[in-house]
């Protein structure tokens, strides 16, 4: 887990541990109004990778992260390398964190990986959004995790 995450981590553990001051009650009670409240948020997908890596199934969060970093890469041979890294990672069959697309979009990825666009991984990662919306997002409002998060910034912010 990054030093990023690491507060999450020792708020959870220890609930005598305090939220960064800038966390207020009104963003992560948006959380969990929406997925897409949460994703645009400052700290929502910080919290939300750290929930995803505690539950073994971060992938999609990294993936989709790592997409929204790619489309901002002007550079021709710097988005061919990251794409290049995008596709061993995440993409090719049997990659360390393959994640679960439809072949019909990993062979146009495969297809398109030598001279990739900035969009090239946009349909992945359209799917991988659902999936994390429909799938882990439910599991997350509900969570241990969030319900934390709720109790211990609410005396904070009275």
């Amino acid at each position: 887990m990054s030093r990023r995450n690491c507060w999450i981590c020792k708020m959870c553990r220890d609930e005598s541990k305090r939220l960064p001051s800038n966390i207020t009650l009104e963003e992560v009670l948006q959380w969990g109004q929406s997925f897409e409240k949460l994703m645009a948020t400052k700290y929502g997908p910080v919290v939300y990778a750290a929930y995803l890596k505690m539950e073994h199934s971060d992938e999609n969060i990294k993936f989709w992260m790592a997409c929204e970093t790619y489309k901002k890469i002007a550079s021709r041979r710097s988005r061919i390398s990251r794409a290049k890294k995008l596709y061993k990672i995440y993409i090719q069959p049997q990659s360390p964190r393959e994640i679960n697309i439809d072949s019909s979009t990993r062979e146009n990825i495969t297809r398109n990986i030598q001279e990739p666009t900035q969009t090239c991984f946009e349909e992945a990662q359209k799917i991988v959004y659902t999936h994390m919306e429909r799938d882990s997002y439910p599991r997350f409002v509900k969570s241990e995790m969030y319900q934390k998060l709720l109790k211990t910034i609410q005396p904070n912010n009275s």
